[in-house]
């Protein structure tokens, strides 16, 4: 069997920097805005549990506060037996995690929800992930994480954004010979190759295209804030001012945009989405004169040996 490609370094760069400031920012208030895709996107990913055969007894929302409030509600409605753990690894973000998601106060007898900043390993039956991984500063690392705290046999379902997002935008920056808008995404193939890579087995990939329509450029503007960030390492090296966003907007809305609709008027962009699906196999202690297995590994391959007739 021959081993997968080297895709970490064949991976899309993003300004590891900005990629933390983003992911370690306040989030807007207590139950606050969220990007209007990635709860959309949650929505669809939750769907396609039903497909998976035994309900987890445990698992994992990592990163709540960027995936979305409804869609944690969604999955804790579809599993409501299970024991759910937040994970949030910045500390602001866990702050508005707990704000949002604990009880009212006239609901006394509810718990407060859990939210850590690690994981413990090998006790999760599914992870779930909204919108993360295209964002991540050091996504090989994440995989990884997602790998320990999971249990053999658990799953993780996560979804990100693809390479053919954003291409209204991209062209109309190269038109005008701007830098790109936005870093430059995975592609679905590669991620599948880093999920084998970090331990995964079986990994499932699949994409499909969104588009959305605004009013005029100033909606369009708003909601690309609440996205994300231009996380391109070549990206403007300076703030740009109110004055040049004035201009964007207005450049953007013009008849021979390619974001206007000529239909419709209305202006539009691509986003593609990418879900992915993987195992937690069991582990193999590789042959050498000395192998090293930790506890957990060895209870693992222990209680997975076939009985004997």
């Amino acid at each position: 069997m021959s081993s997968p490609p080297d895709v970490t370094s064949s991976r899309p760069p993003i300004d590891a920097a900005a990629a933390t400031r983003w992911l370690e920012g306040r989030v807007p208030g207590a139950g606050g805005a969220q990007a209007w895709l990635h709860g959309e996107v949650a929505r669809r990913m939750e769907s396609r549990l039903q497909w998976m055969r035994q309900a987890p007894t445990d698992w994992i929302d990592w990163s709540p506060s960027l995936g979305g409030w409804e869609a944690h509600t969604l999955l804790s409605q579809r599993y409501p037996q299970a024991r759910v753990l937040r994970v949030e690894p910045a500390e602001t973000r866990q702050q508005a995690t707990l704000a949002s998601l604990a009880p009212p106060r006239w609901q006394f007898w509810k718990t407060a929800p859990q939210v850590v900043t690690q994981a413990p390993p090998g006790q999760a039956r599914m992870l779930w992930s909204n919108m993360l991984l295209h964002a991540h500063p050091n996504p090989e690392s994440l995989l990884r994480q997602w790998h320990d705290a999971l249990a053999v046999d658990g799953f993780v379902m996560f979804s990100c954004l693809g390479p053919d997002s954003l291409r209204e935008l991209r062209a109309w920056y190269a038109h005008r010979g701007w830098p790109s808008p936005s870093h430059n995404f995975t592609d679905m193939h590669d991620w599948g190759d880093l999920l084998v890579l970090a331990g995964f087995a079986e990994p499932v990939m699949d994409m499909e295209r969104i588009t959305l329509t605004y009013p005029d450029a100033q909606a369009l503007l708003a909601d690309l804030r609440d996205l994300g960030r231009n996380l391109s390492p070549s990206r403007h090296p300076a703030c740009r001012s109110r004055g040049w966003a004035q201009r964007l907007g207005h450049d953007l809305a013009a008849p021979d945009s390619p974001l206007r609709i000529a239909q419709e008027g209305r202006l539009q962009l691509t986003f593609e989405v990418i879900y992915g699906h993987a195992l937690k196999p069991t582990p193999r202690a590789r042959v050498a004169s000395q192998t090293e297995v930790p506890l957990q590994d060895l209870k693992a391959m222990l209680g997975r040996r076939p009985a004997r007739d």
